[in-house]
């Protein structure tokens, strides 16, 4: 038997230690002092010391369909930048801060130049929060994707001192909530957006110019997952919860940080929506309920306070703006729109 049945089996090894040397020199540009070792171990480690009552706060996820936008175009250069600004967002709502990362790539048939561009992102999104990739899985499973079909995923690791953590418990009737912008989609809403544009029988129109978005659809569909460390670590102390908003829109995340007899009435006119979310709406002829349980709607991120710290929570960050109010609840609906 020939040397390279492997290889005709769909699996390349000489391609994928290509990639995974690519992708390690690339990661090492993330290295912290507290990264211990190098890529390329059974395991990988990292110096967790200095501490002194630390809770681990741990996340993972993916950027869902939003690859296949990324495919459409051949442009990977940003959902890497999505999947840790994702992950990082999601552990920050706990108070916590990222250590470091790993990623997951698998793919049909190997591509170092995609894969490359995949940790590219990862590794400018690892630095603006100051994060260490330490490590990943890159995968060429032939019949389980499709040559052209992928699936990325990431997992964070973070800590927050045990007297820092924000879990929502103290939120009271009374507290006002605060929004902070998306920059677009983020990652949530793609499959719909898929069936609105009928990407997936003719991607053509990912390149049709909009005047209303400023851009051609495809720009505006990769904008990259916005990330939040940076803006709100001047202030986590006076923050008595945060939603992430992701899938679910602002429907289904604000209740999960919430005591079980509080809800949150959101005033609608407190911010415009974005004028790629109006598309989308009236390209689809979606209703109003659903694209606010789909999409984020422009908000990105909701931080509950107290009604003394608003102004200061104003004053540090100024972009952010009132956008409602917690309130007692009495029945299935936690959340109005109004």
């Amino acid at each position: 038997m020939s040397n390279d049945v492997y290889k005709r089996s769909g699996v390349d090894i000489d391609a994928a230690n290509n990639a995974k040397k690519l992708i390690s020199k690339q990661a090492r540009t993330t290295f912290s002092n507290k990264v211990i070792g190098d890529i390329g171990g059974f395991g990988s480690l990292f110096d967790a010391s200095g501490y002194q009552d630390p809770v681990i706060v741990s996340h993972i996820d993916n950027v869902g369909t939003k690859l296949r936008i990324a495919s459409a175009l051949d442009d990977y250069s940003t959902v890497g930048v999505d999947l840790v600004n994702h992950c990082a967002n999601d552990i920050l709502t706990c108070g916590a801060l990222p250590l470091f990362f790993l990623d997951y790539i698998g793919m049909g048939q190997m591509d170092s130049d995609i894969a490359s561009s995949l940790v590219d992102g990862m590794v400018r999104a690892c630095k603006e929060s100051d994060c260490s990739l330490i490590g990943g899985e890159t995968a060429e499973l032939p019949g389980l994707y499709t040559p052209n079909n992928m699936d990325l995923v990431g997992f964070v690791v973070g800590l927050v001192e045990r007297g820092e953590l924000i879990d929502g418990a103290s939120i009271k009737s009374g507290d006002v909530v605060v929004g902070i912008s998306s920059s677009g989609l983020h990652t949530n809403g793609y499959s719909l957006v898929r069936k609105i544009f009928n990407l997936d029988q003719d991607s053509g129109i990912l390149r049709k110019y909009y005047d209303r978005i400023g851009s051609n659809l495809g720009e505006a569909l990769l904008t990259p997952h916005r990330a939040y460390m940076k803006l709100l670590s001047p202030v986590l102390s006076i923050i008595k919860g945060m939603a992430h908003i992701t899938g679910g829109g602002l429907l289904e995340n604000p209740p999960r940080i919430l005591p079980d007899n509080l809800g949150i009435v959101f005033e609608l006119s407190s911010w415009e929506i974005p004028e790629i979310f109006k598309l989308i709406q009236d390209q689809g002829n979606v209703e109003n309920m659903e694209m606010f349980r789909v999409f984020n709607m422009g908000v990105g991120m909701i931080v509950v306070l107290e009604q003394e710290n608003v102004n200061h929570f104003l004053n540090v960050i100024p972009e952010a703006w009132i956008i409602g109010q917690v309130v007692e609840h009495n029945n299935n609906q936690r959340i109005k729109l109004q």
